[in-house]
């Protein structure tokens, strides 16, 4: 049987997807790794370990079939910042999105007209997540670091070099670094001198069509398999679930919950909207995606249950069990509200101080009533950033879901209510690696076009107008009690 494998490189875990030629998805593996907080603020994750869940999940995959595959496309997280020696060698462990250690770096350049240059130009929100923001920390606060590093590079050039031992990166990741200039597809000049940068110092800029054969010897002793294999160097995992859950066309979304959270629409052109600092990373030199992300989904979910239930979250069967109970409960948890920012938040408030909050507790509340709060607070999340790219111009007419969370028909529910749009499961494994897939067999000439792919739709859900005018009420005291709130979240910060 013929197959090709797309592959992402995630936050908690690599996952890789065989698919045929059709586009139907055959065996899935995937391989995880921790996240460190050496210190308060902090996420960092060790390169070498990615590497040997890279492996590991490839390793896996290609043992199910007796053909080697005809390709193999990637895709990875965005805004990591690894510095590494000539070798490639890291130089110390992998910043991850979640690290907030640069945020006063950000705040800074938020308030000057650089900071907005970068955004406009780059199409790169200005906050701690970003790469151009975490080197200018290194710079300002480890010196002797930044001088020693040969290229500050993201986990999926770390992969890359791995690979082949050449420093390459998609125009894809390189739009997510706030030093790309998005139009001219080249290093971004301001935003390199900002940082003390130059532009050797990075990787060479490659589209995400790019391609690679004759592995590296000792990712050929890795890997296991023929040294003339086709790798696709890909792009970033928002762009290639877009891609993966058929969400390219005008008026259709794609919403995605894993650790963090997103939803973005394709567009021939960025939007701009420096308020609420919509991204727009580039899916192929013509495409952008646009949107913005959160960083409380999954992650919120699991911190309630394990720290509050007591209860593991490993399985589906565990999620299920929790949100099972959340059926019984009305829309809007009979008013309690839950703000998610449990890691500071990114869209559309872009607040590295926000914090986490339950708001109007009573004594007839249960514990199924936080359940379904906590699950409305993240989806209350992610509606916010709809609001903002709709006020901008975008249109979303449709939204394709994909994610950890989709095992969950209450949760699925809950978000046609809430957006009031009709909710499309479209191929439940992972979107990202599916899209990487995609990619892959599109650029090698194994389909001519995306249309030739037939996307399984596993379920649709339909909103509830009722329950849409429910959450529009709720949704406008979410709105106020983070507003009213700022200012004392900073407070709290300050005292921690």
């Amino acid at each position: 049987m013929d197959y090709f494998i797309g592959i992402d490189v995630g936050t908690g875990s690599t996952k890789a997807v065989a698919i045929d030629l059709f586009g139907e998805p055959l065996h899935a593996t995937q391989a995880s790794y921790p996240t460190l907080s050496p210190e308060p603020t902090y996420s960092e994750q060790d390169p070498e370990l990615i590497w040997q869940a890279f492996v590991k999940s490839l390793q896996e995959l290609i043992s199910q079939f007796n053909e080697k595959p005809k390709g193999i496309a990637l895709s990875s997280a965005m805004h990591s910042v690894i510095p590494v020696g000539k070798n490639g060698a890291p130089l110390m462990n992998m910043i991850t999105w979640a690290d907030n250690r640069s945020a006063p770096v950000a705040k800074a350049l938020l308030t000057t007209e650089l900071g907005k240059k970068i955004y406009c130009e780059t199409g790169t929100p200005i906050h701690a997540m970003t790469p151009v923001c975490k080197i200018k920390w290194l710079a300002d606060n480890q010196p002797d670091l930044f001088e020693r590093t040969y290229k500050f590079i993201s986990i999926k050039e770390f992969i890359w070099f791995k690979l082949f031992e050449t420093f390459e990166v998609d125009y894809s990741i390189a739009s997510a670094t706030g030093l790309f200039d998005i139009q001219k597809l080249t290093w971004h000049n301001d935003a390199l001198e900002y940082c003390s940068l130059t532009s050797n110092k990075l990787s060479l800029p490659v589209e995400a069509t790019h391609s690679r054969s004759k592995l590296s010897t000792g990712a050929s002793h890795d890997l296991n398999i023929l040294d003339q294999t086709t790798f696709i160097i890909g792009g970033s995992d928002g762009c290639m679930a877009n891609l993966g859950s058929f969400a390219v066309a005008p008026g259709i979304a794609a919403l995605t919950i894993g650790t963090s959270g997103a939803i973005r629409v394709a567009n021939a052109k960025p939007t701009i909207n420096f308020q609420a600092m919509t991204f727009n990373y580039l899916l192929t030199k013509d495409l952008f995606i646009s949107g913005g992300p959160i960083n409380n989904g999954g992650v919120v979910l699991k911190w309630y249950t394990e720290t509050f239930l007591e209860k593991p979250l490993k399985t589906a069967a565990d999620y299920d069990a929790v949100l099972l109970e959340i059926e019984k409960i009305r829309p809007g948890a009979e008013g309690l509200i839950f703000i998610p920012y449990l890691l500071g938040e990114r869209a559309p408030v872009w607040d590295s101080d926000a914090c986490g909050v339950f708001f109007g507790i009573r004594n007839f509340h249960t514990q199924a009533h936080f359940t379904r709060a906590v699950v409305e607070g993240v989806s209350m999340a992610l509606y916010s950033i709809a609001a903002a790219m709709e006020f901008s111009g975008l249109s979303i007419e449709q939204i394709h879901v994909s994610g950890g969370f989709v095992h969950s028909e209450e949760w699925l529910q809950i978000l046609a209510d809430i957006f009031n749009r009709k909710i499309c499961l479209i191929n439940a494994e992972d979107a990202s690696a599916v899209g990487a897939a995609y990619l892959g067999c599109k650029s090698l000439g194994l389909i001519s076009d995306y249309n030739d792919l037939k996307p399984k739709q596993d379920a649709t859900y339909q909103p509830n107008e009722k329950n849409h005018t429910v959450y529009k009420q709720v949704f406008a005291i979410y709105e106020n009690l983070y507003k009213k709130l700022r200012s004392e979240m900073s407070d709290v910060a300050a005292l921690r």
